[in-house]
């Protein structure tokens, strides 16, 4: 099984591809252009960044800390169409709850209606977005390694667009 290069799902089926890295989505494809240029900076650097983004003020919100990845996934169906999402957010605990509470809303209110995936994985999104509240929630304490992942994409995504900004202006 496959994960997504930028935010680490597995995939099942499906999914873009760029060169020989595998995205669950366009959105996470886009969000992942920088991981090529992301292995150019150094660990010091990725990690005091991670550092400040940890303690820092949430940019859901703007509460405080500690910023870590929250998860939350829904479902959306309508007859034999079934589609599934697993989101991830750099935000504060309680942005990660908001988040789950309003994706579990959605997939009890539109998950249902597709034959026969909307049936099942409803309350296997559902389920997810409970364990992600109560169990799964990243130790406040350090970052986790997705945190450091994400930071260290969004950093060479900013590097790619630099270049790509520098090569156009030349």
């Amino acid at each position: 099984m496959t994960h997504c290069g930028y935010c680490g799902t597995r995939i099942l089926f499906g999914g873009k591809r760029d060169d020989n890295v595998r995205y669950c989505n366009e959105r996470c494809q886009s969000c992942g252009r920088g991981i090529q240029w992301s292995h150019q900076l150094t660990d010091a650097f990725v990690h005091e960044q991670v550092s400040d983004t940890h303690h820092g003020r949430c940019p859901n919100c703007g509460g405080p800390g500690p910023i870590d990845v929250h998860t939350s996934y829904f479902v959306w169906s309508a007859l034999y169409l079934t589609r599934w999402v697993s989101t991830p957010h750099l935000c504060c605990k309680s942005c990660g709850v908001k988040f789950c509470l309003k994706d579990t809303a959605f997939s009890l209110a539109l998950g249902w209606w597709g034959f026969p995936f909307g049936l099942i994985l409803t309350p296997v999104q559902v389920f997810r977005n409970v364990a992600s509240i109560k169990w799964r929630s990243p130790d406040p304490s350090q970052p986790s390694a997705l945190m450091e992942r994400l930071v260290r994409v969004m950093l060479g995504r900013r590097v790619y667009e630099a270049q790509q900004q520098q090569s156009t202006s030349t």
